[in-house]
């Protein structure tokens, strides 16, 4: 017996406008009530090259608050392999500046629903999600997947709210081993960005510290005001030696000239004498 046409019509993916394709979500297989996801293919081409690629990146909207990042990658693994995913508030561009915090040293979450960024492993998983009936729920708990909500979810945070202090020291250690990593990584890009540039310019930039101190490539504009500094100081140098020499000319010229007056002197006093007429006072 061919199948009517309503019952052809409820296994159709139901699409609304934007381009969201609506997936039914319920909590258990005996849940009465369902919830409503729109997912739709990431367009973003501010994006490309970042952590979510155009053709393996899947967009979801109205996402429940018992979801948890684990609970979205299991819900969604039956259409593919799911490379990762990225839970927010608020949709928004990737976040790739700095290491991922542990839990330990970010703020606390708020509830409520969320938006959520699914990359897949191969691009055919976009359509197999698109094409997903509407009549036919995800099924989120189940006894291979059980999900904590109420109360026994409460519990359940206050207890890993604690923090034990092997794995703190852990989490800490392997944070700062890569951060040591990253900025050795980054001073060797510099020196090998300093090496080639010297070498296509033709000159070597040298410096003096104190003592002890390791010396540290100068820019160009240093290297100038050093230039114009050592000039200046240059240009003094040589006024005052000019000084210095115009003084000691002026001392011998007034000795000279002393000299030259106390032989006047001299010989008018000899002459005085000889006529006999000098009177000192």
């Amino acid at each position: 017996m061919a199948p009517s046409k309503k019952e052809h019509a409820s296994c159709q993916p139901c699409i609304i406008p934007g381009g969201f394709t609506v997936l039914s979500l319920q909590f258990s297989s005996d849940s009465v009530a369902q919830h409503s996801m729109y997912v739709k293919e990431h367009k973003v081409r501010a994006e490309k090259g970042s952590r979510r690629p155009l053709d393996r990146t899947l967009f979801v909207l109205n996402i429940p608050p018992y979801c948890s990042e684990g609970v979205v990658k299991d819900l969604f693994s039956q259409f593919g392999s799911v490379e990762s995913v990225e839970l927010r508030h608020h949709p928004g561009s990737s976040q790739e500046s700095g290491p991922r915090l542990s839990r330990f040293f970010r703020p606390a979450e708020k509830q409520g629903f969320k938006v959520g960024y699914i990359v897949f492993q191969n691009s055919s998983s976009l359509p197999a999600v698109k094409s997903h009936p509407h009549d036919v729920p995800l099924v989120v708990c189940s006894e291979q997947r059980p999900v904590a909500t109420g109360v026994q979810k409460w519990i359940q945070q206050y207890t890993e709210s604690f923090i034990h202090p092997e794995k703190l020291q852990q989490i800490v250690d392997t944070f700062m081993q890569g951060y040591d990593k990253r900025k050795e990584e980054e001073a060797e890009r510099q020196k090998q960005e300093t090496e080639q540039q010297q070498e296509e310019e033709g000159w070597v930039k040298v410096s003096r510290g104190h003592k002890g101190a390791k010396a540290r490539p100068r820019s160009e504009a240093a290297n100038q005001r050093t230039l114009q500094k050592e000039i200046r100081k240059k240009k003094r140098k040589e006024l005052m030696n000019f000084y210095t020499w115009q003084h000691r000319n002026t001392q011998k010229e007034n000795i000279a000239e002393l000299r030259k007056k106390f032989e006047e002197d001299k010989q008018r006093i000899a002459l005085l004498r000889a006529q006999r007429k000098f009177k000192p006072y």
